[in-house]
């Protein structure tokens, strides 16, 4: 069959180390000196040293090493500490013997699962010029049992070292194995192609067929055996694989070339050969690694500062709007959870699939995103995980550098400083007791109805939407939701605070229990803000609006809030809808970064000693040279004072004079 091949490139491998392991007496050693010397050997050692075979021993130029081992009960550890290094095992049993055949699935195979050694394992029966053809099985017959329940053996062979046969091949197979794992891409179980291989190859096709017909021509298909194989196909060979393709199956070739159904049945036919190195080679041309993600050298990196948050470019911006209406097939404004597991069929898997994205943006009644909804998820990761978003957007095709793809703000404490922030996404933290109503205000960001049933928070959550602000401007805000007992883990970091936007405390306006634990929050978070450098601008939402405040509630609330230094707390009541344009408020307080910043009572001691000694640095005006720059001088309110020299005992001194003066 004429077919798609060519030499193999291999990432990231500068060696394989092969332990072999056995019973005594199945011949390991023998079998390491033969493929070393590539001759047998009557006086073979009980253990032979590591040996190597060089890059070009096999075609794939990568050097291997072997390792033989001993299985008495003193060398446990050492047979144990080697098999943790292994790349591959070859377990071998003697043809001769059948009790060591016996042992495979009884002994050594339980054993290395015990061990969690997670490598491919070659079974290797040697001795194959001493066994005897009448009264034993053949090897397809002896193996398919165990192979069928110890799914982890890659390949079984018998070989002879006294007579040469298929020596090499039992370090080939190792090697293959390693380099070019099974795997990955195909569940032997089943027979098919595993998902992630199949999302590999569907990208690949895609970016192959530059018409976008759905289907591959000659002279794409030509392109892409250049490209992986740096050698053309002639039209002989094409037809050659198109036909073999249609006589199995026929909707795997249309008049235009060979479909997508058509690519995917080839990889198939390759691996099901034994072929694996050349769908290996086509994935890793394409940059993928041997988990099939693509590999993280081909992304950018983003060193940034912790208070330094990371937002999707308006390139970026624009390429998922083409996406979206590209996928949204009904024309509905909307994109349908199937509509969006076929955006990311070529991403290794869908990432909004599993928390903290499943059910963190608005979706309509039948589960579907809008065009905000679908950008505020993608907003979501991106300052969550920016690696993770780029790696998306090169899965679904972006097709500008990958460094143009997302863009890194400036840091919070510049922006504080300046007064004013270039933010388009806020990140707001949500702190509060227990049933107080924070998860019903991330609820109703993303537009679900109201519950009276209480089901706690057990682990932090999100909510993400856009809020349109005065003047018809659009943000995009996070809402984090931190359990009452996740507060102390999460203050524990120092930089814990440096990626929040603005703090709100949620309390229970009927409650004074409530009120009491979410002052004591405030005071915690305003003390860590103060401590870490990383203050952030606070606001307080009394929730429940819709029952009856208890007493002394407006008193406590205002005498906090004016001692603070923050706005009064904004009254809500999701249940009743009534929310005081309370989205809008939390996203115009952290667009003002320098104001509603909490302050404790020892943050203003703080200040205030600072300002003393600041005042007294101000009296002292300066240590100016004398003429001959020899000696400091000290000026006393415009006096010239005769030279002394000063040392850092009389400095501190002064300083606390001019304290005690100041108090």
């Amino acid at each position: 069959m004429a077919s798609l091949a060519g030499g193999v490139d291999i990432i990231g491998r500068t060696g394989v180390r092969v332990v072999v392991v056995g019973d005594p007496g199945t011949g390991k050693s023998s079998l390491i000196v033969s493929v070393a010397t590539e001759s047998f050997s009557d006086n073979v050692p009980s253990v032979v040293p590591p040996t190597r075979l060089p890059a070009d021993y096999f075609p794939d130029r990568v050097p291997i090493t072997i390792v033989d081992t001993l299985s008495s009960p003193e060398m446990q550890p050492k047979l144990v500490a080697e098999l943790k290094q292994a790349d591959a095992v070859v377990l071998t049993y003697a043809c001769d013997r059948p009790a060591t055949l016996e042992r495979l699935s009884t002994y050594w195979l339980p054993k290395l699962r015990r061990l969690e050694v997670k490598v491919p394992i070659i079974v290797v029966g040697c001795k194959l010029d001493l066994r005897d053809e009448l009264q034993q099985m053949s090897l397809e017959q002896a193996m398919s049992p165990i192979m069928q329940q110890f799914r982890e053996i890659e390949t079984c062979i018998e070989c002879s070292a006294l007579k040469q046969i298929q020596v090499p091949e039992v370090f080939y197979y190792a090697q293959k194995a390693v380099l070019h794992p099974t795997a990955p891409l195909f569940d032997q179980e089943t027979q098919t192609l595993r998902p992630r291989c199949v999302r590999a190859l569907k990208r690949i096709f895609i970016l192959c067929d530059n018409d976008r017909d759905g289907s591959l021509s000659d002279a794409e298909l030509n392109d892409f055996q250049v490209r992986c194989f740096n050698a053309p196909l002639q039209p002989s060979e094409i037809a050659g694989v198109k036909k073999v393709v249609q006589e199995k199956l026929p909707e795997g070739v249309n008049e235009r070339g060979l479909t997508l159904t058509g690519f995917l049945f080839l990889h198939a036919l390759f691996i099901e050969k034994g072929r694996l190195e050349t769908t290996w080679t086509v994935l890793r041309k394409f940059g993928y690694d041997n988990d099939i993600k693509l590999r993280s050298d081909l992304f950018p990196s983003f060193r940034r500062g912790p208070d330094q948050s990371v937002e999707l470019s308006l390139d970026a911006v624009d390429f998922l709007k083409g996406v979206f209406l590209m996928f949204d097939m009904d024309g509905d404004g909307a994109l349908r959870p199937l509509e969006i597991e076929d955006i990311f069929s070529t991403a290794p898997e869908s990432p909004w699939a599993e928390d903290p994205y499943k059910d963190a943006a608005e979706r309509n009644v039948f589960g579907g995103f809008s065009f905000e909804a679908f950008l505020a998820e993608w907003a979501l990761m991106t300052i969550l995980d920016p690696a993770a978003s780029v790696a998306n957007l090169i899965y679904l095709g972006y097709p500008g550098d990958p460094a143009t793809s997302l863009q890194i703000n400036r840091r919070r404490r510049l922006d504080r400083k300046r007064q004013q922030t270039q933010r388009n996404v806020f990140q707001c933290y949500v702190f509060g007791p227990q049933k107080s109503g924070k998860s019903a205000l991330l609820n109703t960001l993303i537009g679900r109805t109201f519950s009276d049933e209480y089901q706690p928070t057990i682990n932090q959550r999100f909510a993400v939407n856009m809020v349109e602000l005065s003047g018809g401007a659009r943000k995009t805000l996070i809402m984090r939701e931190i359990p009452e007992d996740g507060v102390l883990p999460l203050l524990a970091n120092k930089d814990s605070l440096a990626a929040c936007d603005i703090a709100v405390f949620v309390y229970d306006s009927s409650d004074v229990n409530s009120w009491g634990r979410t002052t004591e929050l405030l005071v915690e978070v305003a003390t860590h803000g103060e401590n870490s450098g990383f203050e952030v601008p606070c606001l307080i939402v009394s929730a429940k609006d819709d029952l009856d405040p208890y007493p002394l509630a407006i008193q406590d609330s205002t005498r906090v809030s004016q001692d603070m230094g923050i706005e009064a707390p904004i009254p809500v009541s999701t249940k009743l809808g009534d929310l005081n344009n309370v989205y809008r408020r939390i996203i115009n307080a952290a667009q003002s970064p320098h104001l509603s910043i909490p302050e404790t009572e020892a943050g203003r001691n703080r200040k205030q000693y600072r300002r003393i000694v600041n005042r007294s640095l101000m009296v002292v005006s300066g240590i100016i040279s004398s003429p001959d720059c020899s000696k400091p001088v000290i000026w006393f309110k415009h006096e010239l004072v005769k030279p002394i020299q000063l040392n850092l005992s009389m400095t501190t001194r002064l300083l606390y004079f001019f304290e005690e003066k100041g108090r």
